[in-house]
């Protein structure tokens, strides 16, 4: 006699035993669940995106919004565009689970999500709900300001096929111009990526400059633009009146005379790795302080390897440095939460 169960045969209690098995195995939603609770967000969510002066009920109720927001936390740690997000969540019990959905129950579709994508974009909530969550996170301790560490990683966004006269109105800020005889190209066209080389590699598309905790490895501040701009040129974005007093990490890019008054311009204890230059190489005791500094400023190519391997996450397939710049802080607050 066979003693195990046909295909076809469902037991009481499967449903349960699947689910504490992915616990087990070490479902990462489940672990996100325990510690976080994302009704702390519902107001924000609330205040912006719920019109409080709707005159009528008709119509399809709309989606809890912060269900909706859930879901696109889902979409960034996962790496799945729309339609593939609308699939697994019908498909996929850790996904119903950990939007409180039901079997059965109505699904957002692919629609539905780049819309509420682009309100949260267009609202400017991404960086609002950003901020509120290291507001969250330094009331709790976790964020330790003993040092700060700064970054740029390239975001990699759609190449466009343009002729070499419209890549030159392009560059000399006359994008907006091109193709307006086409809209449906137009809407199409991306005139605020740019290329740029490091390393010998070419990159097209947009630069996300983060400040890293460098005890807790959560980002603290980001400034998103696109590929070309310096390194550099963001750091007196990042930085704060409250980063005075602690270490400033940052490899050789970050030097320079521009940067060094930023950096005492916030009173930071600069560690930013030295350079060398023709005709004065480092010295022994240069060479000794950069591998000493590196142990720390390390950590946090840390922050985008786990962006790029766990979450899929350095690839923006958006049009405009708007939306670009609500993905990829999505991607930085979906980083900090799973961190």
């Amino acid at each position: 006699m066979n003693k195990y169960k046909s295909t076809g045969n469902r037991g009481l209690f499967d449903e349960q035993e699947n689910v504490a098995k992915l616990a087990a195995i070490g479902n990462p939603l489940e672990m996100i669940s325990d510690v976080i609770d994302f009704e702390i967000f519902r107001n924000t969510l609330e205040e912006s995106l719920l019109n409080k002066e709707k005159k009528s009920n008709a119509g399809a109720k709309p989606f809890d919004v912060v269900m909706m927001f859930k879901i696109l936390i889902l979409q960034r740690y996962y790496g799945l565009g729309d339609l593939q997000l609308e699939y697994q969540i019908i498909d996929r019990t850790s996904f119903k689970k950990f939007l409180c959905l039901e079997s059965g129950d109505k699904v957002p579709d692919e629609k539905t999500v780049w819309a509420f994508r682009e309100r949260l974009t267009n609202e400017g909530l991404v960086e609002k709900i950003f901020a509120q969550f290291n507001d969250y996170l330094d009331s709790k301790g976790l964020i330790m300001n003993e040092g700060k560490m700064i970054d740029a990683s390239f975001t990699v966004a759609p190449r466009q096929r343009n002729t070499r006269e419209e890549n030159k109105k392009i560059k000399e800020g006359k994008g907006d111009n091109l193709w307006n005889d086409k809209p449906n190209k137009k809407k199409h066209k991306d005139t605020d990526a740019r290329w740029t080389k490091k390393n010998g590699e070419t990159f097209y598309g947009y630069k996300n400059h983060a400040k890293v905790d460098t005890k807790s490895k959560f980002i603290d501040k980001y400034k998103i633009t696109d590929a070309s701009v310096h390194d550099s040129q963001a750091l007196d974005d990042l930085l704060e009146e409250e980063d005075k007093g602690q270490d400033f990490y940052a490899d050789s890019a970050y030097t320079g005379e521009d940067q060094e008054k930023v950096i005492d311009k916030y009173e930071m204890n600069n560690k930013v790795h030295e350079k060398g230059y023709r005709n004065k190489p480092l010295t022994d005791q240069q060479k000794a302080n950069n591998k000493e500094k590196s142990k720390t400023r390390a950590r946090v190519e840390h922050v985008f390897g786990f962006m790029e391997q766990s979450m899929n996450g350095l690839i923006v397939k958006s049009v405009g440095i708007k939306r670009a710049t609500g993905i990829i802080g999505l991607i930085n607050l979906t980083y900090n939460l799973f961190r």
